[in-house]
């Protein structure tokens, strides 16, 4: 996600203040927010679900809508998202 300049310091806010019920919501096991080290507008939410179904319910929920509205008015440039599948895992 790559926000306007000023709308920066609000995004982060934002995500501090949803975080936890993101999170906590059925399904997710795993959240992370990541910023790009040379374009500081630039966000990755990274997060693990259970299942599709499970993504899906959130994306359906009042949680999400609630997020979402405030989010996508602090864009410059329209959002991208992946689903994907783990491979390989080395640790």
């Amino acid at each position: 996600m790559e926000f306007r300049p000023e709308e920066v310091e609000n995004f982060k806010t934002l995500f501090d203040s949803t975080k936890d019920k993101i999170r906590n919501f059925e399904g997710c096991q795993h959240l992370e927010l990541w910023q790009d080290v040379r374009n500081t507008s630039i966000f990755f939410t990274y997060s693990f679900w259970l299942s599709e179904d499970y993504l899906e319910m959130y994306r359906n929920s009042p949680l999400f809508k609630e997020v979402w509205s405030k989010t996508k008015v602090k864009f410059a440039e329209k959002p991208k998202a992946w689903s994907v599948d783990v491979l390989h895992e080395l640790k």
